[in-house]
């Protein structure tokens, strides 16, 4: 089907994409579906198809979590010393590395993304697999208990097959911040991408064959949420289960996780604040702003979709960004030129566009118009940057809608704008923008939610906790120590004296 790519694309990609119909991988093979059903995927930016993949159903997910459960039990994964499960992890890093040019073009073509942007994803990966190789190798498992007459001990052990769904904005990344704890602690794994963004785990799962890591190891059933999804999630031979995505579906999968009592890690929606008080550098908190909501065309969960700010300097910071965001380049992602690239599908677009008609409808004022933008040449899912004005409780204020869209209020002091921000039922990631550091504390503290944020917003370094709060998730974060001990179970030994 790549016969009419808008690309030339390196042979790798060519090669890859010419095996459409694209199979999933159980225990190490390349398998269709069961009942040979088929999805197409599609560049957001061209609208046209790359490749059709395999739409797998229950039947093909329970064959994917038994070939997980027996690489568990037979392949000695989990009994690999950590060093000797690293090795063959940092061959699976250097693999990556040295393909970094095939997953950029493939990862672009599939989420529509910007070519610098995927690079990122792709070395995110990367860097995420060795850092938690290497905190494998000095975390310690067996810990002794001050117990009067007793010898007690507690060991960590890996819990068994894990499952994993994963959205469509982050395709590679999320899977370096979750594949990585689970496998480096002995486990093995199940993964359902999104069917908007299903190559690069395919591609993936076959470089982890190819570089020595166990057949059954690492299974990837690409399908839509149901049925594939939904028989991952309720799957009774999981040992634990992650999901990333929307608050809704998060729901549906901790309901099915909670009976069969598979721990669950829910990693969910948000409607960000940035707080920005009087005192800023206001050319460049804009500029960090307006980067922030137009990152992938706003299909971030944790961006700053609301941005309060102080009201002695509100119409300056409106004037200014305004004219920022009216400058953005919006156009196909492989062009140099492109500052904003495609959202992910049709019905993506129409869900941005729906929000922003009835944001208006709810009275809200038009700052900036947004809307559809044709691309000369390219029938692609394009929309505009916007921003909303007004009181925070018009739905386009209240709800996700993961596209680029700012909605703005004034506050007018610290006590308002904290009120402000935890005016929301999610709780993911916020930021403060002050000179005063002491007041960047207080905000930062205050806020309710799993990450704060000062001057500067998406701020990601490895070793501190990324998580939610609220609707925006729970069972646990990512990036940092404690990710790396849910993924083994403890188990307490003891002996009389």
């Amino acid at each position: 089907m790549n016969a009419s790519l808008p690309i030339e694309p390196l042979p790798e990609v060519a090669a890859f994409l010419g095996q459409s119909p694209l199979a999933g991988v159980i225990g190490g093979q390349d398998v269709m579906a069961s009942g040979g059903a088929v999805f197409c995927t599609r560049d957001p930016g061209s609208g046209q198809p790359l490749a059709e993949v395999a739409a797998m159903g229950a039947d093909d997910v329970d064959r994917a979590v038994q070939a997980a459960q027996k690489a568990f039990d037979t392949t000695g994964w989990p009994r690999l010393s950590p060093n000797e499960r690293g090795v063959l992890l940092h061959r699976w890093a250097d693999a990556v590395e040295k393909r970094k040019a095939i997953l950029v073009q493939l990862e672009s073509l599939d989420a529509g993304k910007i070519p610098a942007q995927c690079e990122w994803d792709v070395q995110n990966f990367a860097d995420t697999l060795r850092y938690y190789i290497n905190m494998a190798l000095h975390v310690e498992r067996r810990s002794p208990l001050a117990v009067a007459g007793h010898e007690a001990w507690t060991v960590r052990q890996p819990w068994g097959p894990c499952g994993f769904v994963f959205p469509w904005n982050f395709p590679m990344l999320l899977m370096g911040w979750n594949l990585s704890p689970a496998l480096a602690a002995g486990n093995t794994v199940v993964v359902k991408p999104a069917e908007d963004t299903p190559l690069s785990a395919i591609y993936l799962a076959r470089l982890a064959r190819e570089v020595g890591i166990p057949d059954g190891v690492i299974n990837v059933v690409p399908g839509f949420g149901d049925p594939a999804g939904a028989a991952l999630a309720s799957h009774r031979g999981l040992r634990r289960m992650s999901f990333t995505g929307s608050p809704e579906v998060g729901r549906l999968v901790a309901a099915a996780c909670g009976r069969n009592l598979v721990p669950v890690k829910l990693e969910l929606g948000g409607k960000g604040a940035a707080v920005v008080f009087d005192d800023v550098d206001l050319p460049r908190t804009v500029e960090g702003l307006a980067q922030a909501i137009t990152f992938h065309a706003g299909q971030v969960c944790c961006d700053a979709t609301r941005w309060l700010v102080h009201r002695s300097i509100y119409k300056d910071f409106v004037a200014t960004s305004v004219s920022r965001l009216g400058q953005v380049r919006v156009g196909y992602q492989f062009d140099p030129a492109t500052q904003l690239g495609p959202v992910v599908s049709q019905k993506q677009r129409e869900r941005v566009l729906g929000y922003l008609r009835r944001g208006r409808e709810e009275g809200a004022e038009v700052l900036l118009e947004g809307g559809p933008q044709e691309v000369a040449g390219r029938a692609g899912f394009y929309v505009k940057p916007a921003l909303l004005a007004g009181t925070l409780d018009n739905v386009a204020a209240r709800e996700e809608i993961f596209g680029p869209v700012a909605y703005l209020t004034p506050f007018a002091d610290e006590e308002e704008a904290i009120r402000l921000v935890n005016q929301t039922d999610y709780g993911l990631a916020n930021s403060v923008w002050t000179a005063d550091l002491k007041r960047a504390q207080r905000v930062a503290e205050a806020m309710v939610a799993g990450n704060s944020w000062i001057n500067a917003h998406n701020v990601f370094p490895h070793g501190v906790p990324y998580a939610g709060v609220n609707k925006s998730g729970v069972g646990g974060g990512v990036l940092a120590v404690e990710t790396l001990l849910d993924y083994w179970r403890n188990l307490s030994v003891v002996r009389p004296l």
